[in-house]
């Protein structure tokens, strides 16, 4: 095992580090961190005994944060700016292993000029790669159809076509640019929350952020991308922080791992493709006590991990994996 220079202190925590290294144990070989953000993941698994950690990362802020400690890792640790759908673009090499953190990293929640967060006001951005069209953009210029589906679909929001509604009679009066006037829009048309509760903005927020940084097509092509990337017995690990994610990871893994069953017990029997995964576990691994208690944002947080079989790259077949059905410039499911 390679020696790693101490952990250096930092206020981001990484969500289920602890149970993700146990189970992606012994770590060696090369990795790749494809959502590098405050860069917990890579330095865990530089520690836990990986010969080369790739950190890639759409947010080039990611890479000016982490200068003061990358290089007390030397040639252990390289970056790659760019999307982790093209994951498999960074290397010649088969890899040993590919993270995946899908939560929003709290370098950018914590920047009120990134236009994150419903808790500090800010210009409503959103954008991951700080480029392309912002939240702004999409609130401003979507239809109020369009508006409630990326609402409903990517948040669950059972009030989307009222928040929708009052969206578009507030952008007649002036353009929506700041987080604190969309968070007002929004808690205007939901009765206030409980103590304890989520924020009303909650779910909005997410549905129009994903929408900005098509996180579900990134998701779905990154887990291709680690299919065609990791050699025989490399591993996948992916944590998830909500329902929608989890529920297309799941499914992927599944069908991958020829464990995907039947959408139709009436369709006739389709030969599957050699499996190109095997599950780890069957159920993804949550927080336990001790992860809640040290870092409250791990509570809705699950970790799946797969294995890499030998089998060729499968055929990319996306009906069935769950992905949320929207017209707006994202993922169409079958």
């Amino acid at each position: 095992m390679n020696s790693a220079p101490d952990m250096p202190a930092n206020p981001h925590i990484p969500v289920l580090l602890r149970p993700l290294l146990a189970a992606v144990a012994p770590v060696s070989g090369s990795w790749l961190d494809g959502t590098f953000g405050a860069g917990g993941y890579t330095r865990g698994l530089l520690a836990a005994g990986a010969d080369h950690v790739i950190g890639v990362d759409r947010d080039p802020l990611a890479f000016e944060m982490a200068a003061s400690w990358a290089g007390e890792y030397g040639d252990r640790l390289s970056f790659a700016e760019g999307v982790f759908s093209a994951l498999d673009t960074y290397t010649d090499e088969l890899l040993d292993g590919v993270v995946l953190d899908l939560g929003v990293s709290s370098m950018q929640l914590d920047r009120a000029d990134r236009g994150f967060s419903f808790m500090k006001d800010g210009p409503l951005d959103m954008r991951m790669s700080q480029s392309g069209p912002s939240a702004a953009d999409i609130v401003n210029t979507a239809s109020e159809a369009e508006l409630a589906d990326i609402i409903f679909q990517y948040g669950e929001e059972r009030a989307s076509r009222r928040i929708a509604k009052a969206i578009i009679a507030a952008r007649l009066t002036s353009p929506i640019i700041t987080t604190a006037r969309l968070v007002d829009i929004i808690a205007d048309c939901l009765p206030k929350s409980k103590p304890g509760g989520s924020h009303p903005a909650t779910r909005t927020f997410q549905a129009i952020r994903i929408a900005v940084n098509d996180e579900f097509g990134e998701l779905l092509a990154g887990l291709e991308a680690a299919e065609r990337a990791l050699k025989p017995g490399g591993q996948l690990a992916v944590v998830t922080f909500h329902s929608l994610e989890d529920r297309v990871v799941k499914k992927f893994m599944q069908a991958r791992a020829g464990a995907g069953g039947n959408a139709n017990r009436y369709a006739p029997v389709v030969e599957a493709d050699q499996p190109t995964f095997t599950l780890k576990k069957r159920r993804a691994t949550g927080p336990d006590d001790q992860e809640l208690a040290e870092n409250p944002r791990s509570r809705s947080a699950k970790l799946r991990v797969a294995i890499r079989t030998d089998a060729p790259v499968g055929d990319i077949v996306r009906k069935g994996l769950g992905l949320p059905k929207i017209s707006f410039g994202g993922v169409l499911s079958a």
